[in-house]
């Protein structure tokens, strides 16, 4: 992705509180509860995100388990000859890792997205109108 990234903004057909999905992992579902809360109070997540939110847990529960995989059995293996191979589970976490990022970014999940002037905005007009 390149050039400016979109900016996020509050929905008025936000949703509130969604339990995560039967399917998913132990270690995607625990990404769920903890960046669900988060998404809520910031208003900005919908059905039509729904996808994007589950991709990114699964990522990052991938992420997570791939790292109990290679602590268990190391970023090389030995092959049936006894030559030294990488650990298939460096690939795929390393992609899992990739489309983690790209995916936080796109629900305002890292900092630089966090700074968006338009989650910011909407969020101190919000604090303007309690004051009224």
């Amino acid at each position: 992705m390149r050039g400016t990234k979109p900016h996020l903004s509050t929905e008025p057909d936000a949703l509130s509180d969604l339990p995560a999905p039967d399917w998913l992992s132990d270690a995607s579902a625990a990404e769920w509860a903890r960046v669900m809360p988060i998404l809520i109070e910031r208003r900005i997540l919908t059905n039509a995100d729904l996808a994007s939110l589950e991709n990114f847990c699964i990522s990052i529960g991938t992420v997570r388990e791939m790292e109990a995989h290679l602590q268990e059995h190391g970023h090389i293996l030995k092959d049936l000859d006894g030559k030294m191979r990488r650990n298939p589970a460096v690939g795929i976490q390393s992609d899992a890792m990739t489309r983690s990022r790209l995916l936080a970014a796109e629900l305002g999940l890292t900092p630089v997205s966090r700074s968006r002037p338009a989650i910011r905005d909407d969020e101190d007009d919000d604090d303007l109108s309690q004051l009224d």
